[in-house]
């Protein structure tokens, strides 16, 4: 039975949807992965090896995604930490996907943010729980247009910078990532059930700090282009 002709409990949650770049189409997200210390300096300065581990993820929800180039300071928290990312946009998926084969399944590229309730993040860590309180909240992922890759390729080098009212907070090249976009798309597809839709922050570089309300955050990824974000 298809969504129209069904007949909801309630009104029926929207659809989180992206805009894509030099179109009219848009992009729709299904799920949110995140992987966590994937570039060595982030690693070193979060207090851990930087050694190549396996990977590991958490999650955000889609309607997390918010595209409006506005971060609202959330709630019960005063520390509110910065991470610039490049987020994978996957057209297709599938499980036990090859590294080789990988790249098949993207669709585009954007700019983002993992914006972090870094407090509530760390009272979470000591006490062995998980992260979502400090991660998942509303407007926790500000992004930008997705880049088709028939426009951009595929993007495993370049720099990735971010500055805080104009003083450079966060530098580093995407080809620093331990665990590249391939091995990323591949890993997650042993554990579940990738499709098209799903969306993938690929980690943050060195220079996390925190956030002030009137900042406003200046991203730029080689390839992407730039995207200006106010906290509001």
């Amino acid at each position: 039975m298809t969504d129209d002709k069904m007949d909801f409990a309630i009104e029926r949650p929207a659809l989180t949807v992206l805009p894509v770049a030099g179109s009219d189409l848009m992009f729709p997200v299904r799920r949110v992965y995140c992987i966590g210390r994937n570039y060595a300096a982030h690693a070193i300065e979060m207090g851990h090896d930087p050694d190549r581990e396996d990977p590991f993820f958490f999650q955000k929800n889609a309607d997390n995604l918010d595209p409006s180039g506005r971060f609202p300071y959330p709630p019960k928290t005063s520390d509110v930490h910065h991470e610039i990312e490049m987020a994978v946009m996957l057209k297709s998926g599938g499980r036990d996907i090859a590294v080789e084969s990988a790249l098949d399944h993207v669709f585009g590229y954007a700019l983002a943010l993992d914006m972090t309730r870094r407090d509530l993040q760390g009272i979470q860590k000591k006490l062995g729980r998980p992260w979502e309180i400090g991660k998942a909240f509303e407007s926790s992922a500000p992004v930008g247009p997705v880049h088709p890759v028939a426009e951009v390729g595929h993007l495993d080098e370049g720099a990735i910078t971010l500055r805080v009212n104009g003083d450079l907070r966060q530098e580093g090249d995407l080809n620093q990532m331990i665990w590249k976009v391939p091995e990323q798309i591949a890993y997650l597809s042993e554990y579940y059930e990738l499709a098209g839709g799903d969306v993938i922050l690929s980690g943050t570089p060195s220079g996390v700090a925190a956030v002030e309300r009137g900042d406003t955050m200046e991203l730029d990824i080689a390839g992407l282009g730039q995207m200006t974000v106010t906290v509001v």
